[in-house]
């Protein structure tokens, strides 16, 4: 009976060491999974935040262009129809077309400026 209990002795030592084993293997196992998950976690989100801020950089780029066109537009339109009022002035007769046009000292119109020092 002895010989029994030994033998059984080792085979439970034997499964108690091949479970500790295992449990290291597989707890060394999920420890590198999770590791890598979290690497291509991170790896992935770096790249949405790199893509997102690429999207971002290019709509501000496009805007601005955009909004540039826009107000180089809307100076050629002003221009021009600064230019069109002055040319119906002087030919409805409203102003005398040999007074010359001055911006004045505030970047206000002043029509035949004489050099004084004010009104």
């Amino acid at each position: 009976m002895d010989v029994l209990m030994k033998g059984f002795s080792m085979a439970k030592e034997g499964v108690v060491a091949a479970a500790e084993k295992t449990k290291a293997g597989v707890e060394e196992a999920a420890a590198k999974t999770k590791e890598g998950v979290m690497y291509v976690g991170n790896k992935t989100k770096e790249g949405v935040v790199s893509g997102v801020n690429t999207v971002a950089n290019r709509t501000t780029e496009q805007a601005n262009i955009v909004a540039d066109t826009a107000v180089a537009g809307a100076n050629d339109v002003s221009q021009a129809s600064l230019e069109g009022v002055e040319n119906i002035a002087a030919s409805t007769g409203l102003t005398s077309q040999e007074e010359p046009v001055n911006e004045g000292e505030y970047g206000g119109i002043e029509q035949g400026d004489q050099g004084g020092e004010g009104y």
